[in-house]
C-alpha cells in the first residue's frame, strides 16, 4: 500500500495479520492501518530511548509509564467532581414520565416531522391538560396507546440523551424544547420523581481520586501520542489523529 513511517514500511502481510483484530470497526483495514502506524511510531520512540522489554506490548506500557507524567487528583478536584455529579453517587432515583415520540421514517421528512412535533410542543405550552390526548393522537411509540406513560424509571433503562433529559426535569415539568434521540424527536414529562440516596463522599473519594487520574493519565497518553506522530515522517497516509485501542 506503500506506507512509510520514518522510512519503515508497514507490509500488505501485516495489515493482513492485523485485520482480524479489528473486525468490529467501522472500517477495519482504516483500523488496522492506523494501529500498525502508531504501534511502530511508538516502538521506534522506545528504540530511540533504549527501552526494552520481553515484547511490544511491554516496551510500549513502558514508554508511556517513563514518558507519560500526570499529576493525582487532589481534593480540591474529587470534591469539585462529587459535588458537581451528584447522580454519579446516587441510588434509589426514579422518575415517572411520558412522552410524545414522532418517529424518523424513510417516508417522512425530518423537517416535517420538526414542524409537526413544535407545533404540539406549543399547543402543550398552552394546554398541557391535553398530552395524553395528543400522544393518542401522534405518538409512535406503544405508550402512547396509554397516553404516552413510560411508567417508573431508573437509571440505566433508557438510552444515554432520554436519560440525561428526563432526569433534569423537576417533577410536573414538560420539556421546553423537544429532544432529539437515535429514535426520533420526543416531547417529554415528568409526572413524579423520588430523589436518590447520595453516598457520603468518604465511601467513594477513593474512586473519584482513581477515576480523575486515570482520565488525566489517558489525555497525557493522548497528547503524547499526539506529539510523536507529528515528528514522525509518515507517508502513504494521513492520520486524523492519535486515537488507538493501544490506550485503554
Amino acid at each position: 500500500m506503500g506506507i512509510t513511517v520514518n522510512g519503515v514500511e508497514i507490509t500488505d502481510r501485516a495489515i493482513e495479520a492485523e485485520l482480524p483484530h479489528h473486525q468490529r470497526a467501522q472500517n477495519p483495514l482504516k483500523q488496522s492501518v492506523n494501529e500498525l502506524v502508531l504501534r511502530t511510531v511508538l516502538l521506534q520512540e522506545a528504540d530511540r530511548l533504549d527501552i526494552a522489554g520481553e515484547d511490544d506490548d511491554t516496551r510500549i506500557e513502558t514508554l508511556f509509564t517513563q514518558e507519560v507524567r500526570v499529576p493525582v487528583a487532589n481534593e480540591e478536584a474529587c470534591r469539585n467532581f462529587y459535588r458537581n455529579r451528584p447522580e454519579m453517587f446516587s441510588s434509589g432515583e426514579i422518575v415517572e414520565a411520558r412522552h410524545i415520540l414522532f418517529q424518523v421514517t424513510s417516508t417522512v421528512s425530518l423537517e416535517f416531522l420538526r414542524t409537526t412535533a413544535e407545533s404540539i410542543l406549543a399547543e402543550l405550552q398552552e394546554h398541557p391538560e391535553r398530552f395524553a390526548e395528543l400522544a393518542k393522537m401522534y405518538s409512535n411509540c406503544p405508550s402512547g396507546t396509554v397516553g404516552g406513560n413510560l411508567g417508573q424509571l431508573t437509571r440505566g433503562q433508557t438510552v444515554p440523551e432520554f436519560e440525561g433529559f428526563v432526569f433534569r426535569l423537576a417533577e410536573g415539568e414538560m420539556g421546553s424544547r423537544l429532544l432529539e434521540t437515535r429514535f426520533g424527536l420526543h416531547i417529554v414529562q415528568v409526572m413524579r420523581r423520588v430523589e436518590g440516596k447520595l453516598a457520603p463522599y468518604e465511601a467513594v473519594r477513593e474512586e473519584i481520586a482513581e477515576n480523575l487520574t486515570l482520565a488525566a493519565w489517558q489525555r497525557g497518553v493522548h497528547q503524547y501520542m499526539q506529539i510523536l506522530v507529528g515528528r514522525a515522517k509518515i507517508e502513504g497516509i494521513t492520520l486524523e489523529g492519535a486515537e488507538s485501542p493501544l490506550v485503554q
